[in-house]
């Protein structure tokens, strides 16, 4: 089972090398991990993706609480959450396949983003799913290189406190 647990952390030199040294020794896999800055400047946000049952899941998450700088751990996994993932892909794109690709991309909802005589550079976010659909549509196009962030995830407000809706 996949868990996206969220943690909150001083937002100092050394942090993540923590958290990810201490994980690997104790033989626990990331998935995926993304951090950033907060909208405290003193915080930042982890969040991972880590395999394993509840006993697991309960393992790292009291590891996590025991790091001097983490603030919190949250799995998110069993809320109602908004996550996307980032891309940036480069595919071979000669001028008689653009307007192929091209429909492809707004069909993802992606965007070139950079156009030589030969390639093409796409940005796409979204679902995990959505991402890799979008990879396996283009793989027959001839992918030349890609990079992918990890997950960044945020529990919804409460129906009182929405003002738009996911797509």
């Amino acid at each position: 089972m996949r868990h996206l647990l969220s943690a909150l952390v001083q937002n100092q030199p050394g942090v993540l090398a923590q958290v990810a040294g201490m994980l690997a020794s104790r033989g626990y896999n990331i998935d995926s991990l993304a951090v950033g800055e907060t909208e405290q400047a003193e915080l930042s946000r982890m969040t991972f993706v880590v395999r394993g049952d509840d006993r697991v899941l309960d393992q790292v998450r009291k590891q996590l609480e025991k790091v001097v700088t983490v603030v919190q751990v949250h799995d998110i996994s069993s809320e109602a959450f908004v996550e996307r993932d980032l891309m940036l892909v480069k595919v071979e794109a000669p001028p008689e396949r653009r307007g192929e690709l091209k429909n492809l991309i707004d069909i993802f909802r992606g965007r070139i983003v950079d156009v030589s005589r030969t390639a093409m550079m796409i940005e796409i976010s979204g679902t995990e799913n959505k991402v890799q659909a979008f990879v396996d549509v283009l793989r027959p196009y001839g992918i030349i290189e890609l990079a992918r962030t990890g997950r960044i995830a945020l529990v919804r407000s409460s129906a009182d406190h929405r003002e738009t809706t996911d797509k």
